[in-house]
């Protein structure tokens, strides 16, 4: 079999089973192992899928800039907005992620009780700004733009001094098996930092992330608390993740 037909059998059976072991496809077309890596090395440097520890997930395409992305599956990030404000209680410290799934929970908060916010995305502190219970508090430190968030180390700092009763996380792919990841090193970072400052940990999925690896790990998926999920998902996309331990949540 030619190189060409290995990568393109390589595509459609990432495409059909979202995700490449490399033992057991080389086993199915009797090549070696070496082989079958070699392409999928050869295929990540081309920016066509994402190497991971025994073969390749698909690569999670880029997101387009924040602005942009609050155009996008509206009614989906309402719907998994209000989902995650009916946890919150009173009196409660919630730490809120950026990212416009985050801001449509902003916007779905209680307005009844007093609480506390807790944000390092300054356009989440702006959804809060008439909010009539909410005590604000911001986090300061190097802007991310594309997130529109702050990191490095005065973020940490900051954050490390804290304890959340809940932690809202956003994320850009989640995969049952090689867990929780973004597209920047430092976001990474900054959100590992938060999720081990908090009680229970929330990620709020729009449906095209789930299945997908971005390149930087957050965390295990079994660290998360649980996974708030669009209804509607088929139990067969969902069993894998069940099966991991983590709660989900369907909004």
């Amino acid at each position: 079999m030619l190189t060409s037909q290995r990568k393109a059998l390589i595509a459609e059976r990432l495409n059909r089973d979202g995700e490449i072991v490399a033992k057991t496809l080389a086993a199915e077309l009797d090549l070696s192992e070496d082989t079958i890596r070699r392409d999928l090395r050869e295929m990540a440097s081309e920016g066509l899928l994402k190497r991971v520890h025994g073969g390749a997930l698909p690569l999670s395409p880029p997101l387009p800039d924040f602005a942009a992305r609050q155009s996008l599956a509206t009614d989906e990030k309402a719907a998994l907005g209000a989902r995650a404000a009916a946890m919150v209680a009173p009196g409660q410290v919630i730490f809120l992620d950026g990212g416009t799934t985050t801001a449509a929970l902003a916007r779905a908060l209680p307005r009844s009780f007093p609480f506390t916010v807790v944000t390092h995305s300054p356009t989440i502190a702006c959804e809060l700004e008439r909010h009539p219970t909410a005590e604000v508090v911001l986090i300061g430190g190097r802007l991310y733009k594309h997130s529109m968030v702050t990191t490095g180390a005065m973020a940490l700092d900051a954050i490390r001094g804290l304890k959340a009763d809940i932690y809202f996380m956003g994320v850009t792919a989640a995969h049952p098996t090689h867990g929780l990841t973004t597209g920047d090193m430092e976001e990474a970072a900054t959100k590992r930092t938060i999720a081990e400052n908090a009680a229970v940990t929330w990620i709020l999925l729009t449906h095209e992330k789930l299945g997908l690896a971005s390149p930087w790990r957050i965390m295990p998926l079994p660290a998360a608390t649980g996974l708030i999920v669009p209804a509607g998902l088929t139990p067969e996309a969902l069993a894998p993740y069940r099966e991991t331990g983590v709660e989900i949540a369907e909004a």
